[in-house]
C-alpha cells in the first residue's frame, strides 16, 4: 500500500435531520428521536484508509445501536438523506451498511459452513480469523508488529485503534478490557472503524474494526470506480459519536510526549502527579 499523507477527517456538511455537528465537524450527536442519524465522511476514502469513530455518548430506551459501513452515493447527490442507513440506504443501491455486534458483520464462504449454519470449529463470526491455514497473509515478523494492526497489505497504527475510558478510580481495569476487545463493541468508549482494501481492478473488501480488531471482511467486491464515502449512522441507543484522528505517517511531537509518558506509568491517574502542564496532562488522558 502506498502511504498517503494525513489529512484532518471531517463528517460531511448534508447528513440526517436529527443530526447536529460540533463546530469542528467531528462530533455528530442526534439531538431528538431515534432516528435521522445518518452522516457521511466529507471527503471521499483512500484505499487502505481508515474512518474511525468513538462512541461518546448513549441514550437509555432505545434498541439497537451505531451502524457503519461504505457508500458510492455522493451525499451531494442525494435528494434527501434517508431516515435509516438499514434499509433505506443500503436499498438504493451501491450502499455496504452493518449494525455493530460482534457476530454478525464477517461473510462465511459457503465452503466454511457447516451443519446448522455454524463455522467448523466452532469459532464465532466476525473475530477475524484466517480464511484457511494456506493463508499467507500472515502479519511481518517486524518490530512494528505489535504497534499496528495488518489487514492484507494495509498496515494502521493501533495508538489511536483501542477504546480508553474516562480517567477515574477504575479506568486501569476497563482500559485493559478495551484492549482485549471484551466490552460490548458499542459501550462507551468503543472506537468503531471501517475501511476498504483493493482486492484487484475497481473491486475491494469492506473491513470492519471493533477497538482494534479486524472483524473480518463484511463485504466483497465493492466496485470502487466511484468514490466511496463512509457512512456512520448514530441510532437509537447511540447517541453521540466522535471523530478519532489517525496518524499514518510520523507521529507528531505531541504524540510521542504522550506515549513516552504513557510507558513509565502505572496507569492513566497517575498522570496526575508528575510536574507536567496541565494541557498536557490532559492530552494524555483523555487521547
Amino acid at each position: 500500500m502506498e502511504p498517503f499523507p494525513n489529512h484532518f477527517m471531517e463528517f460531511h456538511p448534508i447528513h440526517g435531520t436529527n443530526v447536529q455537528l460540533d463546530h469542528s465537524a467531528t462530533q455528530a450527536t442526534r439531538v431528538e428521536s431515534f432516528a435521522n442519524g445518518v452522516c457521511f465522511s466529507k471527503h471521499p476514502l483512500k484505499p487502505g484508509e481508515i474512518f474511525l469513530i468513538e462512541i461518546e455518548d448513549k441514550e437509555l430506551g432505545w434498541c439497537g445501536h451505531l451502524r457503519i459501513g461504505l457508500t458510492a452515493k455522493d451525499p451531494r447527490t442525494l435528494e434527501v438523506v434517508p431516515e435509516y442507513s438499514i434499509p433505506e440506504l443500503t436499498d438504493m443501491g451501491d450502499s455496504w451498511v452493518f449494525a455493530i455486534t460482534r457476530n454478525h458483520n464477517k461473510i462465511v464462504e459457503e465452503d466454511d459452513v457447516g451443519e446448522g449454519g455454524q463455522e467448523p470449529g466452532g469459532h464465532r463470526l466476525g473475530q477475524g480469523e484466517a480464511e484457511n491455514e494456506g493463508d499467507t497473509n500472515t502479519k511481518p515478523k517486524t518490530f512494528f508488529t505489535d504497534s499496528h494492526l495488518y489487514i492484507e497489505n494495509v498496515r494502521i497504527p493501533r495508538d489511536k485503534l483501542v477504546g480508553r475510558s474516562r480517567p477515574g478510580r477504575y479506568s486501569h481495569i476497563l482500559d485493559d478490557l478495551y484492549k482485549t476487545n471484551a466490552l460490548p463493541p458499542t459501550a462507551r468508549r468503543s472506537r468503531i472503524g471501517v475501511l476498504y482494501v483493493s482486492k484487484g481492478p475497481h473491486l475491494a473488501d469492506m473491513h470492519i474494526v471493533i477497538n482494534g480488531e479486524d472483524m473480518g471482511p463484511s463485504a466483497r467486491g465493492i466496485p470502487t470506480i466511484e468514490p466511496i464515502y463512509a457512512v456512520v449512522d448514530v441510532f437509537a441507543a447511540t447517541k453521540c459519536v466522535r471523530i478519532v484522528q489517525v496518524e499514518y505517517g510520523f507521529s507528531s511531537l505531541q504524540t510521542l510526549c504522550r506515549k513516552a509518558i504513557q510507558k513509565h506509568i502505572v496507569h492513566r491517574m497517575a498522570i496526575d502527579w508528575l510536574e507536567l502542564p496541565e494541557a498536557l496532562k490532559h492530552y494524555c488522558k483523555y487521547e
